[in-house]
């Protein structure tokens, strides 16, 4: 299943200006041992993208399945910009890092980060990482799925509530004032409605609304 995953990586550039910048150089070769293994475990590696302010048009262009964020204590600026271009469409999103400052983990979560792993780049570990990741992400979505939609059921449920008492207001108001039964006054709005092509609760609103008018 995960040859076919389109991944992305956001990381900074490879290139080293400073042969001497012991720091820079190990977090590229970290780095570049990640593609490889990504690579090595038959997975799609469709780009390599800079964290920055372009990221959200180029994840749009490339619309991968799977975001990693490759990311040191100096470049975790890169995580923001993945978090914002990944609003819109989610995508689930994995950090790797070495790292080992857990402080932010917690926040990396909140954002939406799927999985968050230190020290976590031996070869054999990348398909079980993105494995979990994966299928935590998509349990996820299903249940932010799960919950909009009973929203929704509540919102109908109350919507609908609140257009009966409506109309149970109108119909009393016209057994009250006209003396018609409550089936009569029912087929009176009932007709009203049909006559003006509105819903039946928005005549008893305007039948309602002119008997305050009018006192």
């Amino acid at each position: 299943m995960n040859e076919a995953l389109r991944i992305v990586v956001v990381a900074p550039d490879l290139d080293v200006a400073d042969p001497h910048d012991d720091d820079a150089l190990a977090q590229a070769g970290r780095s570049r041992s990640l593609r490889i293994g990504l690579l090595e475990s038959g997975f799609n590696l469709v780009a390599t993208l800079p964290g920055d302010v372009f990221l959200t048009e180029r994840l749009t262009q490339l619309r991968p399945d799977l975001v990693i964020v490759d990311a040191e204590s100096e470049a975790r600026d890169a995580l923001e910009h993945v978090v914002m271009a990944t609003r819109d469409a989610p995508r689930p999103i994995v950090m790797f890092t070495n790292d080992s400052d857990t402080t932010h983990v917690k926040d990396a979560v909140a954002a939406g980060v799927s999985a968050y792993i230190v020290a976590g780049l031996a070869p054999e570990r990348i398909r079980p990482i993105l494995d979990v990741a994966l299928a935590r992400f998509q349990h996820e979505q299903a249940l932010r799925q799960e919950l909009a939609q009973a929203r929704s059921e509540v919102d109908e449920l109350s919507a609908e509530l609140k257009d009966r008492k409506l109309i149970d207001r109108a119909k009393g108001l016209l057994m009250q004032r006209q003396g018609l039964s409550e089936q009569a006054a029912y087929e009176k709005l009932r007709k009203a409605a049909m006559d003006k092509g509105l819903k039946l609760a928005e005549v008893a609103q305007r039948m309602l609304d002119m008997a305050d008018l009018l006192g």
